[in-house]
């Protein structure tokens, strides 16, 4: 998996090595329908009967932004096995980073409600995500990302980036396959058209990747920016969400 021109520093990279779930998102076509339980970006969520729906500081519903079923996708340690997560975003200022709710559903074997009539049209006027979206996942090998504080690996004395400018364009290609960082995801290294927050706030710096959702062709956060959430490795094998946090840059 590590390319040639990289066999020096492959144990260096073996020591960055982290899995990944990669996940491929669809937009659902008009005639199809997925079920509550069902992985999805945007679309009608799963929630238990007595559920109160989340809403914003001014009490409008929350915009059902992303929503993952960790039964559907291959084991990645540390992370649930079961249960369902959820991440509501406002249907406007969204970008302050400040009104969201990230939820998880432990048990969603009981009824659940089904009429989300109150989600209207207007509410995803602003919305990044610009269609319902189904799911898919695949288990993936990074061996670094450029914008993660974590991948501070030395080039023979040069940077990533620094290494970067003096490799041939195949060898970019190459090398963009394996230390990365960008597109929909779930644990591996995040990505930041900007910079790692965590790497200035050293009460963050333990945190991890919970979810990454990248601009795509349907998708688009600001001007091509990209939005991560992030948990202590504690808290998310506690299933505690309650202090998982929203972060999202652009150019």
């Amino acid at each position: 998996m590590i390319p040639e021109f990289l066999d020096k520093y492959k144990d260096q990279l073996e020591e960055f090595k982290l899995p990944s779930i990669r996940i491929k998102a669809i937009p659902v076509e008009n005639e199809e329908t997925l079920n509550f339980r069902q992985s999805r970006f945007l679309g009608k969520p799963y929630l238990p009967l007595n559920f109160e729906y989340p809403k914003d500081g001014d009490g409008k519903p929350l915009i059902p932004l992303a929503q993952i079923n960790f039964d559907e996708f291959p084991r990645l340690e540390g992370y649930p096995t079961s249960g369902i997560l959820q991440f509501y975003i406002p249907s406007s200022n969204w970008y302050d980073m400040s009104d969201y709710k990230i939820i998880y559903h432990d048990d969603v074997s009981g009824i659940h409600q089904t009429d989300f009539s109150f989600l209207t049209a207007d509410l995803y006027d602003e919305s990044p995500v610009y269609c319902e979206h189904k799911l898919k996942f695949e288990k993936n090998i990074e061996y670094g990302g450029g914008t993660d504080f974590r991948f501070n690996m030395d080039f023979s004395g040069k940077d990533f980036y620094e290494f970067c400018e003096d490799l041939n364009q195949i060898q970019k290609q190459q090398i963009e396959k394996i230390i990365d960082g960008t597109g929909h995801k779930i644990g591996g290294y995040a990505y930041f058209t900007q910079s790692d927050p965590r790497d200035y706030d050293q009460k963050l710096q333990e945190d991890i990747l919970l979810l990454q959702i990248d601009t795509d062709e349907q998708i688009m956060f600001g001007d091509c920016g990209v939005a991560n959430l992030f948990i202590h490795p504690d808290e998310l094998k506690a299933k505690n969400f309650e202090k998982a946090w929203f972060n999202w840059d652009c150019c």
